[in-house]
């Protein structure tokens, strides 16, 4: 089977590199790597998601998880923007874990938890969920992904998903709006071909 970014453990070799990102307002020197998702710079959707979020000071007081991490860009943000709150940077992908931690370092963020799916506390639920979901694990994989974690947000929580319009981001909105009944789904933003799906807790 051909690797993917979503491989648990890649094969290639590792060999981090530097490139320069906007994370938190300003350029930071981070690491990355083949075999991870979007290895060669921040990536227009998340560059989409991270200029469309609202701060965190809006969010009810709690975690902040970033499904998906990568490299870690979505975590390594938030955890800058708020350092006194708990940020969770989950993947599968042992380098994408890795990377994360090390960049986490490199910025001096003690804030950022990294794991793998099942490292998560069971009973530890979020304020706020950034993603970039992998799409491109295909659509009963995806479902399953948001199925474990949209119900852990909190009262007055809300999930911001980024998701390109010709990958199924209306569809996907749909989807979620149907299943998760006490959530409320809208579009928080578009830009670039890009969708923000917006879906809050009840409070």
């Amino acid at each position: 089977m051909t690797e993917h970014y979503f491989s648990e453990a890649p094969v290639g070799d590792y060999r981090p590199r530097e490139i320069e990102a906007v994370l938190g307002g300003s350029p930071h020197a981070v690491l990355t790597a083949g075999g991870v998702f979007s290895p060669d710079r921040l990536d227009r959707g998340t560059e989409v998601l991270l200029r469309t979020v609202p701060g965190l000071e809006e969010a009810p007081e709690g975690a902040v998880l970033d499904i998906g991490c990568g490299w870690g860009p979505i975590a390594l943000d938030a955890a800058i923007e708020a350092p006194g709150r708990e940020v969770w940077a989950v993947d599968v992908n042992a380098r994408s874990r890795e990377l994360t931690r090390e960049n986490a370092a490199r910025l001096g963020l003690g804030n950022v938890r990294v794991a793998a799916p099942d490292e998560v506390p069971s009973g530890l639920g979020f304020a706020e969920i950034r993603s970039n979901p992998p799409i491109r694990v295909g659509k009963e994989v995806l479902h399953g992904i948001l199925a474990a974690w949209l119900p852990r947000l909190l009262p007055g929580g809300a999930a911001y998903l980024v998701v390109a319009k010709h990958l199924g981001a209306d569809s996907l909105q749909r989807w979620i709006a149907a299943e998760f009944v006490g959530l409320e789904v809208s579009r928080a933003g578009r830009d670039k071909g890009f969708h923000v799906i917006e879906a809050r807790a009840r409070a």
